[in-house]
């Protein structure tokens, strides 16, 4: 989206879903048409586009959404909840799959906005490294699963991807986060950074596009515990288990992932 849209202007805004605003539409619009985009960038699930002079565009997509780019030879999806257009005929529509938010936040307001403000360190920031782990793990009781995806701890990790990162630090969810050794520090660091960045690498889950309408191609073969219950363990071959941890599933193989105190 950087690439693509930095420096283009808004010419005009649809909106045919009032709960994703956090204004009232007509307020909205009157401040975002006109504006120009400025870099776009992101922090967890959250995209944060600068619209010049002086206002964030925020965009969370929810449990997932296609957000799609327009041009005047590429037509808009006829089902959209908000749409962009810019003055040279392109632009981009957002179909949410079941909830999803598009905030107008004024530049100096960023700080006190409730949804972003308090999100934590992105696994993919230069600054997430092994210590700093280590110390965002320090007396933390909760299960190890429930740090994980804790975006006031880590933003950015979802439950898709939760399941290997656990099973490449051979971690049993439940694990108590404050428990884990510096070894298990090590081997989880590692896990986050490279599922993650596998997943980039693949273009995202293969039912998800990206901004040109590409399906991704992080299919089921990618997975190596997740969503394979009755499957074998690719290590052990121990049949991987579906459990419950809290309100979510969880893949895990019950031999590579034992639980301890």
């Amino acid at each position: 989206m950087d690439r693509t849209i930095a420096g283009k202007r808004i010419s005009s805004v649809e909106v045919k879903q009032l709960k994703i605003l956090n204004l009232p539409a007509r307020r909205f619009m009157n401040a975002v048409e006109g504006k120009t985009v400025g870099r776009v960038s992101s922090r967890g699930k959250w995209i944060f586009l600068k619209l010049n002079p002086g206002y964030f565009l925020l965009i969370n997509l929810g449990m997932g959404a296609e957000l799609l780019y327009s041009t005047p030879k590429r037509e808009s999806p006829r089902r959209y909840q908000f749409g962009v257009t810019f003055t040279d005929g392109t632009g981009f529509t957002i179909r949410f799959w079941w909830f999803g938010y598009v905030h107008l936040v004024e530049e100096g307001d960023l700080g006190r906005h409730k949804l972003t403000s308090g999100l934590g360190i992105s696994p993919l920031e230069e600054g997430f490294t092994e210590e700093r782990l280590k110390s965002l793990l320090a007396g933390r009781k909760m299960g190890i699963k429930s740090f994980l995806i804790d975006q006031k701890e880590l933003a950015g990790i979802g439950n898709v991807y939760i399941q290997d990162i656990l099973f490449g630090a051979r971690l049993h969810p439940e694990r108590k986060a404050s428990s884990l050794s510096e070894k298990e520090i090590v081997k989880l660091h590692r896990a986050i950074v490279r599922t993650l960045n596998r997943s980039i690498e693949l273009g995202g889950l293969a039912y998800e596009k990206d901004f040109y309408g590409r399906n991704g191609r992080f299919d089921s073969k990618e997975f190596l515990v997740g969503y394979r219950e009755g499957k074998p363990c690719p290590v052990c071959h121990t049949t991987i288990r579906k459990i419950r941890t809290g309100a979510t599933a969880t893949y895990i193989c019950p031999k590579c992932q034992r639980r301890k105190s």
